[in-house]
């Protein structure tokens, strides 16, 4: 398999890195939202849901312009890139659901689980589809 083949290429892997350095300023943003909501008292479910909205903005907007570095519609990358969070979003509120109702894990440390299965998830989505 030459180098053209393999998903491992110089311009994949700096493109997952400048991705994760987004993502790391999304999970704060998110995070931030969740933690100041949920020792504000509102349930964890609507935390998450506050914190997912303002980090996924925060992620088409780096990830628009810095990281993808598209030409398409601002509009329909937007919703394409919502759309791609969206099923992360699913996919980890379900997995943070089970961890806390079910598996007895802290509503504090649950979310940090739940990034193992959604970064990947994202980033697979926003290359291939949103930003393609």
């Amino acid at each position: 398999m030459n180098g053209k083949d393999s998903f491992f290429t110089k311009t994949n892997i700096m493109q997952f890195i400048k991705f994760a350095i987004v993502g790391i300023t999304n999970t704060i943003i998110a995070f931030g939202v969740y933690y100041l909501l949920y020792f504000l008292g509102v349930h964890y479910m609507i935390s998450n849901l506050f914190g997912w909205v303002l980090g996924v903005f925060n992620g088409f907007y780096w990830n628009n312009k810095y990281v993808f570095q598209t030409d398409g519609s601002w509009w329909n990358n937007l919703f394409k890139t919502y759309i791609s969070y969206g099923i992360s979003f699913l996919a980890g509120t379900l997995l943070l659901f089970l961890l806390v109702e079910y598996m007895q894990v802290s509503p504090v440390m649950a979310p940090i689980i739940c990034l193992l299965i959604t970064v990947p998830l994202n980033f697979l989505m926003n290359k291939f589809w949103a930003f393609k």
